[in-house]
């Protein structure tokens, strides 16, 4: 597992040499929605009983976090490599597909949990903590962490270049995570937007996540685990054949 290893520091070292614009951007922008929608919302909507809406909204707004920068590192970092002609070097490497799939969603997860992890951090020492954190909390974090590193990595490998890169994250990432249930619960919503919030595998996400903060969710947090179990077996079946057969890539 050397090769691995060294693939997994090099995809580390590349995310937190520009610390500034990969995680702490990230966590700003992420505080301002919260400023912005606890200043306007706060005193107008109250989701959860007894709890405030700032709240509320802390938990949704980590995991949208996590999810754009767990697609962002592994999709950037192969669509970087391909562009630039460096690709060539990791392919040359005795490195197996298995490996080369782990460390790319493994640096991954780890920029999207630490800017998470920010914004958590961030939002706790302006309006405090939400009541407690579980190991659901933890469990969907990782899911969510895995899976869009897995999809950042399919949209690297089926990209040439950086405009088809952008609808991916403009036409499929930004509309699953800002309708997914971030800024409001589903059962706000009329029944007909409720069955396409159901349709959404991001709002499983957020709401398991959720769950580990309040104890309460739109849906039982077991289906979320099942639905987002699968989702990450099946998105992980289909990188990993495209490593193997080398789409794109080799061919």
């Amino acid at each position: 597992m050397t090769g691995f290893y060294t693939l997994l520091y090099k995809e580390l070292m590349r995310f937190w040499k520009v610390s500034f614009q990969t995680i702490l951007a990230p966590v700003l922008s992420s505080l301002l929605y919260l400023l912005i929608f606890s200043h306007v919302l706060e005193s107008r909507v109250e989701v959860y009983e007894g709890v405030a809406y700032t709240v509320f909204l802390i938990p949704g707004l980590v995991m949208m976090a996590v999810l754009q920068n767990a697609f962002a590192n592994s999709s950037s970092s192969l669509i970087q490599s391909k562009i630039t002609g460096n690709l060539v070097f990791i392919l040359l490497a005795p490195l197996s597909y298995l490996e080369i799939f782990l460390a790319y969603v493994g640096a991954s997860m780890l920029r999207g949990l630490a800017v998470g992890l920010g914004v958590y951090g961030v939002a706790a020492w302006f309006y405090g903590p939400p009541p407690h954190v579980s190991l659901w909390a933890i469990l969907f974090a990782l899911l969510g962490s895995a899976l869009l590193g897995v999809i950042g990595l399919i949209a690297g490998i089926v990209s040439d270049k950086f405009d088809q890169l952008a609808a991916f994250q403009n036409f499929l990432i930004l509309p699953l995570t800002f309708l997914s249930g971030v800024f409001y619960s589903v059962h706000s919503l009329p029944p007909v937007w409720q069955f396409l919030s159901h349709l959404n595998p991001f709002f499983y996400l957020i709401d398991g996540f959720r769950y580990g903060f309040f104890g309460v969710s739109d849906i039982s947090p077991y289906i979320s685990l099942i639905v987002m179990a699968a989702s990450l077996a099946a998105i992980s079946g289909w990188a990993l054949w495209l490593l193997k057969s080398g789409y794109k890539l080799r061919h």
